[in-house]
């Protein structure tokens, strides 16, 4: 695609009736020119062959020195770009050995392991090895679509194995004593994509690398790691907390790439209002439907990414009615890609994608990672994905083959996303957000300390390798009964696998399976305990676009009993009471007479009553009480308190206190995920007047996981940055009183009242002049 070609598309988008004011920023990137570096005389010959004849010349100068560092044996992280070939960089060693290694009869000389965060992308990799045409080279994926007899082949034979890190958590380790030889010959693991790992996620796989290390030690190897992310700020401190171990980075990306122009889009605010009449804009499932129409209609091969499932389908069959109209032949090459879907339909789409068969392709983040999808054009993202490192990663995937690429961010309805396309700055230019996650978080370190004393039995100096909170931790289960200490060490005595009480998925929250009365068919889970997507009888419950009525609520057996309710005119939403008290404070910073803090705070939910509203005006109709038990959570926060004496000249009155710090509340948990790797439903708030603890105003916002997450603590490292965007967010949103765009949150349990916008301006002017 030229440049003049993505001037017209540009041109195209922004040149249709009624979009003259949708278009915020352009950014335009320049091309990129490629160098190149001389194959490495340690690589194989027969390697060095095989690339050749797919075409790989001479391979990128990066490529060269992450795979020389590996071959040296040191630690690395390869941190280039989207497209930029960092397999090679890893395959060159790990190839090399297993073929120069391997025994007289084929017996395996060498392994390696490689750890994806995706299934979809561990078949890529397959896919690209088998591709390679190497006789001899035993390949293959052990994930959960793998059958007993691949799995056991696997186990005896394969040399390069494909995995995600449940099934090394919950297969590989705790049987390694049947993958000896396999972990015996282990001198390379690779782990793509490291950027995924985040929050309380990323804490559990730093844990399951730690054991996998140990594991490998129980054998005589000490596998050389290799990390690759197109996406990650501070590579080496992020892979080096994710591993471990003393990790050196490649970041200088010499691989080519064409223009690339970045649209940052806005839709319009909508005639109808929403809660409490606020405006609302057009959604941006119909906005993405329009561009991509436009978009295939120029014949331009595109990918919409969107945020939901269902969302992806909408998008899908909303463009295929407008092409439609236009040819009717262009809406049969337009489909959906989300999870759900088969293996086997999964890798149709992908193909008919690569082929240019699809010209159009509405999908969730299953195909953000690194799946190899060249020829794209375009890539719509319907929203901010969270951070920065998925935004390029996205982005990514147009111009994959060297060509010009556009991509356009548009805007949901909500403070990140309002705030971004309206301050470019903050989103362009600016380094990638640092990977979020404590590995020595307890409610995760114990579980692991558990398993690995399962896999065998822990000892004093053994301790070193899960960090400095372990020995603690350790004396702590031992006293719970989960440990026994003995002369040798400390081992596990439970008859529970110890594997499954570190769920490395979990969200921390209490989930309710969904089950159909008739069928008994469970439609998914949800967390009773919570105001967004709350089960209780009497709820309306959302699956696949099919509206379900809850029956009752098992919370004994966490199930909860649903029926088909097509006909149901209302949804349902919770009032939630939220208490939060101070355990520990464990650090501050004083801001003239305001005060910062970070600590351990114990937070108490209950959900009350739920509220029936009309569809589609959300005018309240009914309201229910509910008797649910309530939950508590410990975990960490950040807060900050403004005494009297500076709210007396605020120009707030007594009145609007607490609806001035609700409304900064909810738009400072909206704009946090731009300074940390998190998601807004990861964390949660509580704001009052005066607090019990601090006798003033304070605003919490606080890590929704237990222990923490990493999310509230890097809050606290770039309070004033933050802040400031929160206070800049709320002043710039075009509403009057307050909307989804800077103060309304849709997980409020309060229903967003009360709510003070200007209010909120103030308050946050006042916090931030009293810093020096």
């Amino acid at each position: 695609m030229s440049t003049t070609r993505l001037e017209h598309l540009v041109d195209r988008l922004t040149g249709a009736p009624g979009r003259d004011d949708r278009l915020t920023h352009l950014e335009v990137l320049p091309p990129r020119v490629a160098r190149t570096a001389p194959w490495p005389a340690w690589v194989d010959p027969e390697l060095v062959a095989a690339w050749k004849r797919g075409g790989i010349a001479e391979p990128w100068a990066h490529q060269v020195e992450a795979a020389d560092l590996a071959h040296a044996g040191e630690h690395a992280v390869l941190a280039t770009g989207t497209a930029s070939g960092k397999s090679l960089g890893y395959l060159m060693p790990a190839l090399t050995a297993i073929n120069t290694k391997r025994g007289p009869r084929g017996q395996r000389g060498s392994s390696t392991l490689y750890i994806s965060p995706t299934k979809a992308l561990a078949q890529d990799q397959l896919n690209t090895l088998r591709g390679l045409g190497l006789e001899g080279l035993r390949v293959a994926t052990h994930d959960g679509d793998s059958s007993p007899e691949e799995r056991e082949w696997t186990r005896d034979h394969g040399e390069y194995v494909l995995t995600n890190p449940d099934m090394l958590h919950r297969s590989l380790l705790p049987g390694h004593e049947r993958w000896t030889r396999f972990f015996a010959a282990l001198d390379f693991v690779v782990i793509d994509e490291c950027h995924h790992y985040r929050g309380v996620f990323g804490a559990h796989v730093s844990q399951v690398m730690r054991r996998l290390r140990r594991v490998a030690a129980l054998y005589g190897a000490s596998p050389t790691f290799v990390l690759a992310s197109a996406t990650v700020a501070e590579p080496e401190v992020a892979a080096g907390r994710l591993t471990g171990l003393p990790v050196r980075a490649v970041t200088d990306d010499a691989s080519p790439r064409g223009q690339v122009a970045l649209a940052l889009w806005e839709p319009p605010f909508v005639s109808y209002g929403g809660e409490h009449g606020a405006p609302v804009r057009r959604s941006v499932t119909a906005e993405l439907a329009d561009l991509l129409t436009d978009l295939i209609i120029e014949n331009v091969r595109t990918l919409a990414f969107v945020r939901s499932r269902r969302g992806a389908e909408t998008v899908s069959l909303t463009t295929k009615r407008l092409l439609d109209e236009v040819d009717a032949s262009l809406a049969a090459r337009v489909a959906a890609y989300r999870g759900g879907y088969l293996p086997e339909e999964r890798r149709e789409l992908e193909q008919a994608l690569r082929s240019g068969e699809l010209l159009g392709l509405a999908a969730t983040n299953a195909l953000e990672l690194g799946i190899d999808i060249s020829g794209l054009d375009a890539v719509l993202l319907g929203g901010f994905p969270g951070t920065r490192a998925a935004l390029w990663q996205q982005v990514g995937r147009a111009g994959r083959d060297g060509g010009d690429a556009l991509g356009v961010l548009v805007a949901r309805d909500d403070p990140l996303d309002t705030y971004l396309v309206n301050h470019p700055e903050h989103l362009l230019g600016r380094p990638v957000e640092a990977t979020v996650f404590d590995p020595d978080n307890p409610y995760v370190l114990g579980p692991h300390l558990c398993a690995a004393a399962a896999e065998s039995p822990l000892t004093e100096e053994g301790l070193e390798i899960f960090g400095p909170a372990a020995r603690d931790a350790v004396d702590a289960l031992t006293a719970a009964g989960l440990l026994r200490k003995r002369h040798h060490g400390w081992y596990w005595t439970d008859r529970r696998r110890a594997s499954d009480l570190a769920d490395i998925r979990s969200s921390g929250g209490s989930p309710v399976r969904l089950v159909e009365e008739s069928t008994g068919r469970v439609l998914g889970t949800v967390d009773h305990g919570s105001s967004h997507g709350t089960a209780h009888s009497g709820a309306v419950y959302l699956h696949q676009g099919e509206s379900y009525l809850v029956l009752d609520l098992d919370l004994e057996e966490s199930v909860a009993t649903v029926v088909p309710a097509p006909d149901v005119s209302y949804s349902t939403s919770a009032r939630e009471v939220t208490d939060i008290e101070i355990v520990r404070e464990a650090r501050h910073e004083t801001w003239g007479r305001v005060r910062l803090s970070f600590g351990t705070v114990r937070v108490t939910h209950q959900v009350v009553s739920f509220l029936k509203r009309k569809v589609p005006s959300g005018d309240v109709i009914g309201e229910e009480p509910l008797d649910l038990p309530e939950r508590t959570l410990e975990t960490a926060s950040v807060w900050w308190t403004v005494p009297d004496d500076v709210l007396e000249d605020s120009g707030i009155s007594a009145e609007d206190l607490p609806g001035a710090a609700h409304a900064a509340e909810h738009a400072s948990i909206g704009l946090l995920p731009l300074f940390a790797t998190c998601d807004r439903w990861d964390i949660g708030g509580v704001s009052t007047a005066r607090h019990a603890d601090t006798g003033v105003l304070t605003v919490f916002v606080y890590d929704g996981h237990p222990g923490g997450a990493g999310f509230s603590e890097r809050g606290f490292a770039t309070a004033f940055e933050w802040l400031e965007a929160t206070r800049d967010a709320i002043d710039s949103c075009a509403c009057t009183e307050g909307c989804p765009s800077c103060v309304q949150s849709p997980k409020c349990g309060n229903q967003n009242n009360p709510l003070d916008k200007a209010g909120a301006v103030r308050l946050l002017d006042l916090v931030l002049a009293e810093v020096n």
